[in-house]
């Protein structure tokens, strides 16, 4: 099990250009209304679509949602099907924008 990701780390990491695994499961409306550049794959849909992300299962994924709840959830669903490290955004898209 990974250790979360607080949004000082992620904020650090997106401003050295690091290239990053990140999956937003808030819904369509959220994403639009503020992102940072992840994969859009809302929390319901997320069973239908974990396939999508074989190639990287070994890889570090990031999850995050309004302030955390959600992509808890689809951290716990994802390390149930075999994902090894993967790391909730502490605080979601909230903490992360009171950064900026």
């Amino acid at each position: 099990m990974a250790i979360d990701i607080t949004a000082e780390e992620l904020k650090t990491r997106i401003n050295n250009g690091e290239k990053l695994n990140i999956i937003d499961v808030r819904e369509v409306y959220e994403f639009e209304e503020k992102n940072i550049n992840g994969i859009l794959v809302p929390l319901g849909d997320l069973p239908g679509r974990l396939d999508d992300f074989d190639g990287i299962k070994n890889e570090e994924i990031i999850v995050h949602c309004k302030i955390g709840g959600r992509s808890a959830s689809a951290k716990a669903y994802m390390e149930k099907n075999g994902y090894s490290n993967v790391r909730n955004l502490l605080g979601g898209i909230v903490a992360y924008s009171a950064l900026n």
